[in-house]
């Protein structure tokens, strides 16, 4: 897969050619349309009432979609309003949040990030569509591709992660299962990258709080998962909650119009976010809705999300001649464009005669593969992992073990926990009749502090050989409005896992969580941990294949887990100080009583926490162990316009048959403005027997070491780099080489 990254984006070289019969009619449709039916076209509503409550505003052409209907015969029932009763036909898109499966739940897009496979994102994103559009629906809001780098921000589950390499890539890959080989395939949903941009930089980790991301900023990280989705054919985008150095999201013309329709080639339709248009009035950047609307449709929105200020005051910004028909106009060609190519005025209704798609074999296959591959081994002494045969008695403890609901995560409107399975079904199904297994969760929920089963847990512990203890977040503790400013496990499950700990016999810790937790107390008292953000409907049986050893870990962190939440901002490709620290610094528990006032090595960390975090980008273990050796470059002195190729042996030097995720990074080190310590640029999946080395193959175009200068033109300047080829973020030996002139 080494070579395929790369080709990946650049098949998808952009929005293709307008098919000028389609235009034809989109231009053929608008030319009937009355102003008011224009306008209802920009419009879209929540499901609510019976089909009568909403055949009124449909029938006059006040609506161009629906979101959060479910239900496929009401769909029809409101479809067969607007094809046959309003006086143009126009049909409905009918949208909801399907951000990592419909029925069928993957792993959050967090953990799916973490196997580093984008067939196998791809792969989810297709099963999704499937599912949602066998009832009707054929708009996913998703993927989520904003860069996250703070874990307190709930909604850090929802996406990939801090790195923009890893983001582009994968996001590309959701936009491509989501939308299939053609829009106008049935069983296809438009996209909607999102949130329209920087939403990932809210201050503090906080929801819908400010961000402040300057131009470069914006341009060389958040802006490039954006356009690799425009590339990959996204449909539609939508905008995001925050306001940007004072501007929000909603009113931002420069992303809006320069950035996503000027320079990107971007012809479908913009979005607001839930009601983001009238927000903009407690924003401050607008007096009241009709400013709102204003503001919106001159940046480039498109259509308005159940908010109503473009169908309450666009007429009379019109009359008033503040709002140009051409605007209004090309934004209802925006629409009807992605109408047409969704096929929806040919087959508006769902097939009620095909057979239920939902749950199918080869989707829970696709989803328990996906938690397999999301699973992210931190620690394993002794080799406590897999579990053998000499294992007679397993303690199960934990809130977590038997919880069908939380193990989905955020956003699952529509999955259902009773088709979960859960790892202590699964573990009890594996074990049979060979491993006696004792369950004693300890505590009833994430939250719970009543530690009053913690005794019967490690009474349990006391009679086993390994204890597995299933701790995390409840589902509802991540995704949007759902962020925290203390990262520790919550409730009493750090006093759970010390109790079991007490005991002397190995403890497993399983953590199911929509983020990063701070666990290195935890992980101390573990001999292993396994961490798997929601890991969906199939977790269980994955799970315990891992700890049984039937499938192998290979999931690697998709995001820098920190040591305390004091640490945040804490992320791989920071910039360095004029200071760099050394990792040799004194810290606060060996500073001598009096000390003098010193700077302590005048260089950037933290007393109590040191520099590095608990677990860096990029990182996890395996059941084997991998070598990396004899990297060569194509050329040590390369061109702007030249491909460097770097070839390096990878070797297993364990026992068992595994996949490791090979990373290269890249640092520029001198530029005309600072640059990262370290940028990823390609990573893979490589599968090796015990004993086995494989040589393996990055190809990496000089092109992709162009960045946003201090001219703010994005170029390749000359000069040395760093290369590390590694199996994470802080590994690695450096070689060098030059770009020249």
């Amino acid at each position: 897969m080494a070579c395929l990254l790369p080709a990946v984006l650049a098949s998808c070289s952009g929005p293709e050619p307008k098919d000028k019969a389609l235009e034809a009619k989109v231009e053929k449709l608008l030319a009937r349309m009355t102003p008011e039916e224009k306008i209802g076209q920009m419009n879209q509503v929540s499901s609510y009432g019976n089909i009568e409550d909403m055949s009124g505003i449909i029938k006059k052409g006040e609506v161009g979609s629906i979101l959060n209907e479910v239900d496929p015969q009401r769909i029809s029932a409101l479809q067969h309003v607007a094809v046959e009763e309003s006086r143009l036909g126009i049909p409905l898109l009918i949208a909801r949040d399907v951000i990592h499966g419909f029925r069928t739940i993957f792993p959050i897009p967090l953990g799916q990030a973490a196997s580093f496979d984008p067939e196998l994102v791809e792969e989810g994103a297709r099963v999704a569509a499937i599912e949602a559009s066998s009832v009707g629906i054929r708009w996913t809001f998703a993927p989520m591709i904003d860069i996250a780098r703070d874990p307190r921000w709930g909604r850090i589950a929802e996406g990939c992660g801090e790195d923009t390499y890893l983001t582009s890539v994968m996001g590309a890959a959701m936009v491509r299962g989501f939308q299939g080989h053609a829009l106008s395939d049935p069983a296809s949903i438009a996209a909607c990258p999102k949130h329209f941009v920087g939403y990932g930089a809210a201050e503090g980790g906080r929801d819908y709080a400010s961000t402040f991301i300057p131009e470069r900023l914006m341009r060389n990280v958040y802006l490039p998962p954006f356009e690799a989705a425009a590339r990959a054919g996204a449909a539609t985008y939508m905008v995001s909650f925050n306001d940007n150095d004072g501007v929000p999201s909603t009113g931002n013309a420069f992303t809006l119009r320069q950035v996503l329709r000027d320079e990107w080639g971007f012809d479908g339709f913009v979005v607001t976010d839930w009601a983001s248009a009238t927000e903009m009035v407690a924003h401050g950047f607008a007096a009241d809705s009709k400013e709102a609307a204003l503001k919106a449709v001159q940046a480039g929105i498109d259509m308005e999300m159940v908010s109503y200020s473009f169908v309450r005051h666009l007429p009379e910004l019109i009359a008033e001649g503040k709002v140009k028909q051409s605007v209004i106009d090309n934004a209802v060609r925006n629409i009807l464009r992605i109408k047409y190519r969704l096929g929806l005025f040919d087959h508006p209704y769902p097939d009620g005669q095909q057979p239920s798609v939902m749950y199918a074999e080869a989707h829970l296959a696709a989803a328990k593969k996906a938690a397999v591959e999301s699973a992210i081994l931190l620690k394993n002494d002794k080799e406590t992992l897999p579990l053998t045969g000499k294992v007679k008695t397993i303690a199960i403890v934990g809130p977590l073990a038997d919880a069908p609901y939380e193990q989905l995560g955020t956003w699952v409107f529509d999955g259902e926990k009773t088709h979960t399975q859960t790892p202590l079904q699964a573990i009890r199904e594996t074990a049979g009749d060979k491993v006696q297994v004792i369950y004693e969760p300890g505590l009833a929920y994430s939250r719970d502090k009543n530690g009053a089963g913690i005794a019967r847990a490690a009474a349990a512990a006391a009679r086993a050989d390994v204890v597995l203890a299933f701790v995390g977040e409840e589902s509802i503790l991540s995704g949007e409005a759902h962020c925290l400013a203390d990262l520790n496990l919550v409730g009493a499950q750090s006093e759970l896992i010390a109790a079991v700990a007490r005991t002397g016999k190995p403890v497993v810790t399983v953590v199911m969580a929509g983020r990063p937790l701070t666990i290195g107390k935890e992980a101390d008292l573990s001999a292993a941990v396994l961490y798997n953000f929601h890991p969906g409907t199939m977790g269980g049986p994955a799970i315990a294949d891992l700890l049984f050893g039937k499938e192998v870990p290979s999931g690697k962190t998709p995001v820098t887990f920190p040591k305390t939440a004091g640490q945040i901002p804490v992320y791989y490709a920071h910039h360095n100080t004029g200071r760099p620290a050394t990792r040799t610094e004194t810290l606060i528990d060996r500073i001598p009583v009096d000390a003098g006032q010193t700077s302590l090595g005048n260089t950037s960390f933290y007393l109590d926490a040191g520099f590095d975090p608990l677990y860096p980008f990029g990182y996890g273990l395996s059941y084997t162990t991998f070598g990396y050796s004899n990297i060569r470059l194509s050329s040590s002195a390369l061109k702007k316009d030249d491909v460097l190729s770097v070839l390096f042996d990878l070797e297993n030097t364990g026992k068992y048959t595994a996949t490791e995720i090979a990373q290269l990074y890249v640092q520029d080190k001198v530029a005309s403005v600072a640059r990262p310590v370290k940028e990823l640029k390609r990573f893979t999946r490589v599968t090796l027997e015990p004993g086995e080395k494989k040589t393996v193959a990055f190809d990496l175009p000089v092109s992709e070491l162009a960045f946003w200068n201090i001219n703010m033109a994005k170029v390749v300047e000359p000069g040395e780099f760093g290369l590390w080829v590694a199996g994470d973020s802080q590994s690695g030996e450096e070689t060098v080489f030059k770009v020249i002139d």
